[in-house]
């Protein structure tokens, strides 16, 4: 049985853990980046930089710590921003283990899409459940993205959750959503995850336990599937 919760049950879950100082998002950056390592790993990977694409939240730090651990392990790392504003913290741990950081215009990030060996979408995450659909830059580097995963045949990880879907009720009011090979989710499934259309969009989806079992417990999830 997998059971799917909304993304204000994960937040009230997660609420008493940040209040007591647990490092949740290093935890899942952590867990992401095992699952890099072992996309990086498989034989038909094709060489080239791991490629992150950023956004403002959680999600886009979550994707930055992971991209620090994979620099420390000497791999090429590019992020690259689809907003003025990143996560401060993590951002700096990547550039400090040797990732680049650049906007959705630079020349650079256009070179590292077109040859990277791996995506990740850390764009948008639970906290889009008003406005899930991407806009702007954020909706147009994905659009290169969409063109160059297809042809190239490239894994694509997605961060919590493809960003453009509805957490909740998997809904997708734009198709311009990177499907996922994998989707790395934390603490609990997100319902949008198991829901049509979203989960046409979700890959393989990988559950970390951040520790929240008790707090999930005591909720009943928006859905339940054999």
């Amino acid at each position: 049985m997998v059971a799917g919760y909304s993304a204000a049950q994960v937040r009230a879950a997660e609420a008493p853990h940040l209040a007591a100082g647990e490092p949740l998002m290093r935890r899942a950056a952590a867990a992401l980046a095992a699952v890099l390592r072992r996309v990086l790993r498989e034989a038909d990977a094709p060489a080239g930089p791991v490629v992150l694409l950023i956004g403002s939240g959680d999600n886009g730090g979550d994707a930055l710590y992971a991209g620090a651990e994979l620099a420390n392990d000497q791999a090429e790392v590019v992020a690259i921003t689809t907003t003025d504003r990143v996560h401060e913290e993590a951002a700096a741990a990547a550039v400090e283990a040797g990732a680049i950081i650049v906007p959705r215009t630079s020349p650079i990030a256009s070179a590292a899409l077109s040859g990277a060996a791996v995506i990740v979408d850390g764009i948008l995450g639970t906290g889009t459940t008003s406005a899930p659909a991407l806009r702007g830059g954020a909706r147009d580097v994905v659009v290169a993205a969409q063109h160059i995963a297809r042809i190239r045949a490239i894994p694509v990880v997605a961060v919590d959750l493809p960003s453009g879907i509805h957490p909740d009720d998997g809904s997708v009011p734009d198709p311009t959503v990177l499907p996922a090979t994998i989707t790395v989710t934390f603490g609990a499934v997100k319902a949008g995850l198991l829901r049509e259309p979203g989960s046409r969009y979700a890959g393989r989806v990988e559950l970390v336990d951040l520790g929240l079992g008790a707090e999930l417990a005591e909720m009943t999830p928006l859905i339940e599937l054999d």
